[in-house]
């Protein structure tokens, strides 16, 4: 029985995918003081006939191991062992993918009924005769009678700012009729002006009338509703009608309120409206399934979280969140963030400087991703049709991974969109499932079943089924050779499906590289994913890339990047202000406030010290335009003079390849994100170690057995031979054909490919 590991030791990180689960843990070693002890577990994410929640299963299985008592199926898991736990989940991207999300209600300013439905009025496929628009996430709408306008802006920097003038303490000094004045003057329009967030003189047009907003929302209560969505015009730079309206809807007893206001204070109604409902759609789902996930542990409180240990959460910024700052709207990307944490912080080196591509091939889709030294971040993405309006890790998805479905339809092969997913799975899971890419692999000797996880069949003990593979590409190679009369053999029809499945991947790749001007071979291709091995070699020939990196954790390092990753807390502020020398004292002043909340609320979580950096942000664009771009100066001189103008410029001609020299440049928003850093050092780079380190080659001899695999170009190798990964040490190098294995992933080294072992990496080199 191994020594039990102390109270509050064992760090437990688990990604729920669409396939996979991935559970990673560490904890002290009892035995051996100083190093850490390891544990990974991998399982389908759904499999109802042997448990409920696969995070939960993979926690229980972790205790097992690390402790050596038995904890039965279903029982409740006791906590005291445990140091945190964090998780990333799909939960809302499927349920937002599925249109399966809580049925709520739209709360939109009178008039303004149809704006979200209407939306920006963008066609995507223009040419197309049968338009057909997704739904709207809402499920009916009420309109609120109230209404605040905007006085007084004028668009000459020259002029004073605004054509209505505030104290210090926000009350009217005066008002004029300036030049871009919409109005006739402030003593000519109706209703009481006042200052918003944003520094912007505010009109209030008439208070909304919430005894009648009571009795429609309580109509709405008593037909089922328990969610709502409020977007009410200018409540970015004036929340209070919106901070009104959801007191009564509290009041009522409406268990999700999403407020505009509070989850985005951004101009642009539209997509503060469509990020509205779309929180409102998913995050009474997330917290469902987060109810049952708590419920299966001990030292609850009442309102059913863990007392302890803490509970974090991979937002879709690549920042963890505690359960208070964790909603629908944050965990989009809550799955795939955590895999470009952790491709970002195993194979980045601060001193050469190689940007990385990470390459995330998944159970239902193939994730990519870049970073050069910063997290790439997005802010307006399009999911499902929904265009959100939040801060996402810029992350391209294609669906196209080990269980995307192969057809041959006409005349062409195949591969996606469509996923096997979990249940029933690829063909080789014995439950009858469709014919995916991980059936073609398995065919072509690209998956040994002798090594592949028994997780399969009635008990969930039993070997990938290959006969079932073979069965139903036979049939569909009849298919294919009476279409196209070519002969072509079985292994010629099957690696069709892998160049189809290979060339789908490297799009997203294209698109973040070549398509915005950055050269592909000078990047170094991270391959990570349970099936990114069996595709890294010949995607990163397909590209043009020489150097490919796989972690010893690839197959589950969106779980490991979970142990790295920071908490993150931001806050932002909308602004209408002009970027000149006279406001820089006004916009410093208001980034050191928001900077000092930020640290307070991270001192809270606690990091404070070395441990806390914060970035410091303007939303800018120029006058007259409608884009704005947020900016975070690169102060290279490390002297900290934050030049935003410069750093500006320099992204908006980066993006749009010209500058609107004549234009004045807005500040639309301030923003500081604060980082609780979990590291201080993530020790020395594979490239140091790479320069210091003694290479051996390994005798093919070795090998633990050989396998019949196909490549192309070169056809059948019978005797491929096949290493295990617990029998290499570092140092060692192959050269392929070979492949690589451990329990958990399966790596293809193509003819021409040469890999060498380090502490953490597998180093490929591709000719």
């Amino acid at each position: 029985m191994p020594a039990v590991p102390p109270d509050r030791s064992i760090r437990i990180c688990a990604d729920r995918g669409g396939t996979f689960c991935d559970v990673y843990a560490s904890y002290p070693d009892p035995e051996n003081p100083g190093q850490i002890k390891e544990i990974v577990v991998k399982l389908l994410s759904q499999d109802a006939g042997n448990y409920k929640d696969a995070p939960t299963e993979g926690i229980r299985r972790v205790l097992e191991t690390a402790t050596g008592e038995g904890y039965p199926k279903g029982s409740v898991l006791k906590t005291d062992k445990i140091d945190y736990i964090r998780l990333s989940t799909t939960v809302a991207t499927n349920a937002l993918l599925e249109r399966k999300g809580e049925k709520h209600a739209l709360l939109i300013t009178k008039g303004f009924r149809d704006l979200l439905l209407i939306g920006n009025q963008s066609r995507p496929k223009i040419f197309d005769l049968n338009i057909r628009r997704p739904p709207p996430l809402y499920s009916t709408v009420i309109e609120v009678d109230e209404r605040v306008t905007l006085v007084g802006y004028t668009s000459d920097p020259k002029a004073e700012e605004h054509a209505v003038q505030f104290d210090k303490d926000g009350k009217v000094t005066r008002g004029y009729r300036g030049k871009g004045w919409d109005g006739e003057g402030l003593a000519d329009g109706p209703g009481e002006v006042v200052q918003g967030l944003s520094g912007e003189a505010v009109r209030i047009m008439k208070k909304p009338d919430l005894d009648a907003i009571r009795k429609d929302l309580q109509k709405l209560y008593d037909e089922g509703y328990r969610s709502l969505a409020a977007v009410l015009c200018h409540s970015y730079t004036y929340p209070e009608h919106e901070l009104a309206v959801g007191e009564v809807a509290k009041s009522i007893g409406f268990k999700q309120i999403s407020l505009s206001s509070q989850l985005l204070p951004m101009i642009k109604m539209v997509p503060r409206g469509v990020s509205s409902t779309a929180d409102a759609y998913l995050t009474p789902i997330l917290k469902i399934y987060l109810d049952g996930f708590f419920s299966g542990f001990d030292e609850k409180l009442k309102d059913g979280r863990l007392r302890s240990p803490r509970v974090e959460f991979m937002g879709s910024d690549g920042g963890l969140v505690d359960l208070n700052n964790f909603s629908g709207l944050k965990s989009i990307l809550s799955g795939p963030a955590g895999g470009v944490v952790g491709h970002a912080l195993t194979s980045w080196d601060p001193d050469r400087k190689h940007p990385v591509i990470g390459l995330d091939v998944g159970g239902t889709s193939t994730d990519v991703s870049r970073f050069d030294g910063r997290y790439e971040v997005v802010y307006e993405t399009t999911t499902a049709g929904v265009t959100i309006q939040s801060p996402q890790l810029d992350i391209n998805t294609v669906a196209a991974g080990g269980g995307s479905c192969l057809t041959f339809q006409s005349g062409l092969f195949r591969a996606g969109p469509h996923s096997a997913g979990a249940d029933p799975g690829p063909a080789c899971y014995r439950k009858g499932g469709p014919l995916a890419v991980t059936d073609a692999n398995l065919i072509l000797g690209r998956l040994v079943p002798r090594y592949f996880p028994k997780i399969f069949g009635k008990n969930a003990d039993e070997p990938l089924d290959a006969q079932a593979s073979l069965t139903k590409f036979e049939e569909l190679a009849k298919e294919i050779n009476a279409t196209y009369d070519k002969g072509l053999d079985l292994d010629e029809v099957v690696y069709g499906f892998i160049k189809v499945a290979n060339e789908t991947m490297c799009r997203p790749i294209r698109a973040l590289t070549e398509a915005r001007g950055y050269a592909l071979h000078k990047h170094v291709l991270a391959s990570f994913g349970g099936a990114g091995g069996q595709h890294a070699c010949e995607i990163a020939k397909l590209l043009g890339i020489k150097t490919i990196l796989i972690h010893r954790y690839s197959s589950i390092l969106s779980a490991y990047g979970l142990a790295l990753a920071d908490r993150a807390f931001e806050l932002q502020e909308p602004s209408s202000t002009f970027y000149t020398a006279q406001n820089r004292p006004t916009l410093k002043a208001r980034l050191d406030k928001l900077d000092a909340d930020v640290r307070a609320e991270l001192k809270r979580q606690g990091f404070e010290g070395e441990h806390v950096h914060t970035e410091r942000m303007l939303n800018m664009r120029f006058e007259g335009t409608d884009t704005a771009l947020m900016v975070l100066p690169a102060d290279e001189d490390g002297d900290g003079q934050e030049d935003f103008e410069a750093a500006f410029r320099r992204v908006y001609k980066a993006e749009f390849g010209f500058l609107l020299e004549t234009k004045t440049v807005t500040v639309d928003d301030v923003k500081v994100r604060g980082i609780g850093k979990t590291f201080d050092k993530l020790g020395e780079s594979v490239y140091a170690e790479l320069e210091k380190l003694e290479t051996r080659p390994v005798d093919r001899a070795k090998a633990d057995t050989t396998h019949s695999t196909y490549f192309d170009g070169v056809g059948r190798v019978e005797d491929t031979p096949v290493f295990l990964f617990s029998s290499l040490h570092t140092g060692d190098t192959l050269e392929g054909p070979a492949m690589i294995i451990d329990d958990t992933q399966t790596i293809v080294l193509i003819p021409g490919a040469k890999a060498t072992l380090t502490s953490k990496h597998l180093y490929i080199t591709v000719e």
